[in-house]
């Protein structure tokens, strides 16, 4: 009975281990399933983020390569990337070359072909490495330098003074170019840095081997660039103290030049300023204006030497300088400026001599033309002279009240009269008058003599004291002053002339007084006749002219 209710149990037992397990395992198979699924949607919604990852990415890079492409534009004509590009090309030659040197090394034989195609290859990549040396030592060749600071002349003259604000200006524009220089290599960092990253970023979300090349590159640009920043920046600091400490001196120099230039106006104007008070005071004590203007002049002259002098003395250190300046300039000059230096020889004979003084009434006679005119002023290359009204305007020019300038070495070459030299301001003219031959010339001659002592008679007392005067300075024989009349026969009758002393400035008013005065005077007597040239008409053709008849032609007996 036992036995039995132990195969039951056990059967019992067994059963519901049976079911149990097929329970298991239809749960298991439910597991499995729903397991699937999840992974299933997992791998869905995986695959839909990739693609949503993918669209998103895309996106990204087109924007990075634009903002790429817009950097480039700008880097596009960059003048340091250019520069840059030749310390490239530099290395690369180098390289090449040293390339080249090796191989030819190892060439046994110096005569076959293939060696001297290396001798030319090293040649031409000497001469190219040549071409771009400056790029040796320097991404950015000559740039990583600045401009010398060249050593200055020291201001010894108000000249000087414009050369020193030359150079200053120099160094201002030396130093902005340079700090302009460190400017472009700032920005150039900071552009590149910029474009590193966008590298940086589309190598990431597309790592393609040229992104990473390209990255490559632009880094070790990169620190190329910052390596000549700082170096740039170092030397701009240093370059910009010495510009300014430069700057400082010669601005010291210039304020102490110009404190000279200012003492010496001082000083000359105090000289023009006393000359003018000593010329106002003279001018109190000279009674004839001849005399002040020669004084005046001297006085000119004097002030203008002393004020030559001391600016000489003032900024020439060696006064032997001048005389080897001089010497030097004077053969060359003497040639170019032969006229001049003769009419500053001409003037000092002037004004030593006293032969011409302003004021005296002269007569220059050059090539034919005539000038009777007073003189205005002689300064000292030329006289200024003002044509008057003389016989000569009437007789020859027909013209006159020109302003003409005499150069002062016509002195020397050609004729110049003075018609009040010395004091003596009276001259002698004369007035020619012709009667026939059969009038009483011996009354004509008395008339004459009459008429003129009536006119001259003031100008003849002048004269006598002036000729006393000048007995003391040159030697004097003629000193008649009495009116003189002379008698010539002539073709056609006989001339009475008729020379008296006259005023030099108005000569021609006592002429025009005493002609027609002579002239009424001879008409007034019966036996003084005026002649003038007539003409005899023969209405006998057949006649033939007497042999003792004069020729006769155009109105005038010849």
């Amino acid at each position: 009975m036992e036995k039995t209710f132990s195969k039951v149990l056990l059967l019992l037992l067994i059963f519901n281990i049976c079911v149990f397990a097929q329970k298991e395992d239809t749960q298991i198979s439910d597991n499995n399933i729903s397991i699937q699924e999840k992974k299933n949607k997992q791998i869905v919604e995986k695959q839909k983020a990739l693609e949503k990852r993918s669209m998103q990415d895309l996106a990204q890079i087109g924007i990075l390569k634009e903002k790429i492409k817009s950097l480039d534009e700008k880097l596009k004509d960059n003048i340091l990337l250019k520069r840059y590009s030749n310390y490239i090309a530099y290395r690369k030659i180098s390289n090449e070359l040293e390339f080249l040197k090796k191989s030819i090394k190892r060439k046994k034989k110096k005569s076959d072909e293939i060696y001297s195609q290396l001798n030319n290859k090293i040649r031409i990549k000497q001469n190219e490495l040549e071409l771009i040396s400056e790029y040796k030592g320097s991404p950015i060749g000559s740039l990583l330098t600045p401009p010398e600071i060249e050593k200055y002349e020291e201001i010894t003259n108000p000249f000087g003074i414009i050369n020193a604000l030359s150079y200053i200006k120099k160094l201002e524009n030396n130093k902005k170019e340079f700090i302009e220089v460190e400017k472009s290599l700032r920005k150039l960092v900071g552009q590149l840095e910029e474009k590193v990253f966008l590298y940086l970023e589309l190598y990431n979300l597309d790592q393609k081997k040229q992104y990473k090349d390209t990255l490559t590159f632009l880094d070790k640009q990169k620190k190329d660039f910052n390596m000549v920043l700082e170096i740039v920046s170092t030397t701009e600091e240093v370059y910009t103290r010495k510009v300014e400490q430069v700057t400082l001196e010669i601005k010291s120099q210039i304020t102490s030049q110009v404190e000279k230039i200012f003492g010496l106006l001082i000083f000359i104007f105090l000289l023009f300023f006393i000359s003018f008070l000593i010329k106002l005071a003279l001018k109190k004590y000279f009674s004839q204006n001849e005399n002040y203007y020669f004084t005046n002049k001297i006085i000119n002259f004097l002030v203008v030497l002393t004020v030559v002098f001391i600016v000489l003395f003032s900024y020439i250190d060696n006064v032997s300088y001048v005389v080897t300046i001089l010497g030097f300039a004077s053969a060359g000059i003497a040639i170019a400026l032969k006229d001049w230096f003769m009419s500053i020889f001409g003037w000092m004979v002037i004004v030593t001599s006293g032969s011409i003084q302003v004021g005296d009434r002269i007569k220059v006679t050059r090539n034919g033309l005539q000038v009777v005119g007073d003189v205005l002023d002689i300064s000292l290359f030329k006289m200024t002279v003002r044509e008057d009204i003389t016989l000569t305007s009437y007789t020859v020019n027909r013209r006159t009240g020109r302003i003409f300038f005499i150069p002062n070495n016509y002195i020397f070459s050609e004729m110049i009269a003075n018609y009040t030299h010395s004091g003596l301001r009276t001259v002698w003219d004369g007035i020619d008058i012709t009667i026939t031959f059969d009038s009483n010339y011996k009354k004509a001659q008395h008339i004459s003599k009459e008429i003129l002592k009536h006119y001259s008679k003031g100008y003849t007392d002048i004269t006598r004291k002036q000729l006393s005067k000048m007995r003391n300075k040159y030697q004097l024989r003629a000193t008649g002053v009495e009116p003189r009349v002379y008698t010539f026969v002539e073709p056609y009758g006989i001339v009475i002339s008729s020379w008296y002393l006259t005023n030099s400035y108005a000569a021609l008013v006592l002429r025009s007084t005493m002609s027609p005065e002579i002239l009424k005077a001879f008409m007034e007597e019966d036996d003084i006749h005026i002649a003038y040239p007539t003409q005899s008409i023969n209405l006998n053709t057949t006649r033939e002219k007497p042999a003792d008849l004069p020729d006769v032609e155009e109105g005038k007996i010849i």
